[in-house]
């Protein structure tokens, strides 16, 4: 109704209101415990469901003002802690800048803006545009990252977006818009999948695409970035576009190319090959995008 039929913001509303209470929302607000978390006991695996299910939470539209989404992030809030970190609250969030770029966009959407969180981040900005984890937290057998990462580097880019939207600083926003017009640059040299060097196919998955994209890099993922933050599609978005037009099939829908190893506690779209509601929806609103700035 927002991106594709145009309804008027009362009819938005008041299908927005509905997320809350009825369908996949409601079942995954449903299953949050009253610890705060997602998916169990164990700490680490415990946490990293926990911001999966947000994450998806925010995707659906639930409303952040609604009693629903107040009482969840409440919770989460209050009560959950990064143990290993000396008991840092969930939503300052912890070393790797994959996982932070999530926490603050979750935050700044249904909490408040962390400023502090946002300066970590724009502090580990990488020369080349972009953020690596493995620049931050360097594996044992490889020496620390100079080189982004694509799939940190759009974790991290959906976050500062959110964090923008919901800032009331003009300073720290103009250094995040700074900073995310970076690393935009970074995808659109690279056409949102080539090696700047060689301008081959960096990784043949990025053209396969999963709802939801936990922490995953894709051509549909990097462009709905794109759409949703108001860049200006140009020349270098048309191989990706040509990607995503090429996986549609006869009956007009895109299909669930793959399912990520990660989970939400949630059967959400399962049949792969099967039409997805999701790589549908954004498929056809990036479609849009782009054809309503060219033509």
């Amino acid at each position: 109704m927002r991106d594709l039929t145009d309804e008027d913001a009362n009819a938005i509303a008041a299908e927005r209101s509905r997320v809350a209470t009825e369908g996949w929302g409601a079942q995954l607000l449903a299953r949050q415990s009253r610890a705060g978390n997602w998916g169990g006991p164990k700490e680490d695996r415990g946490l990293l469901i926990t911001l999966y299910s947000l994450v998806v939470l925010k995707d659906l539209g639930l409303d952040p003002t609604s009693k629903q989404a107040r009482r969840m992030i409440g919770r989460v809030d209050k009560r959950l802690v990064f143990k290993p970190l000396n008991n840092r609250p969930f939503l300052h969030g912890e070393t790797e800048p994959c996982i932070n770029g999530r926490i603050l966009a979750v935050g700044s959407y249904f909490k408040k803006p962390n400023r502090a969180l946002a300066n970590q981040l724009l502090r580990e900005q990488l020369e080349d545009g972009g953020w690596n984890c493995e620049a931050v937290e360097p594996s044992p057998k490889r020496p620390k990252s100079r080189r982004s990462s694509f799939h940190t580097t759009i974790c991290v880019l959906e976050g500062l977006l959110e964090y923008e939207r919901a800032g009331r600083e003009s300073a720290v926003a103009k250094s995040v818009s700074r900073a995310r017009k970076k690393a935009e640059d970074y995808l659109l040299e690279r056409r949102m999948f080539r090696s700047l060097r060689s301008g081959e196919v960096i990784d043949e998955r990025w053209f396969r695409f999963s709802f939801p994209t936990f922490w995953h890099y894709d051509v549909l993922r990097g462009l709905d970035y794109l759409r949703n933050a108001g860049i200006k599609p140009d020349s270098r978005v048309s191989d990706a576009i040509e990607t995503v037009i090429e996986r549609r099939h006869q009956n007009g829908r895109w299909p669930l190319n793959l399912l990520h190893s990660e989970h939400i506690p949630l059967e959400m779209e399962a049949g792969v090959g099967r039409a997805s509601r999701w790589n549908t929806l954004r498929a056809l609103r990036v479609l849009r995008w782009y054809n309503d700035s060219m033509g």
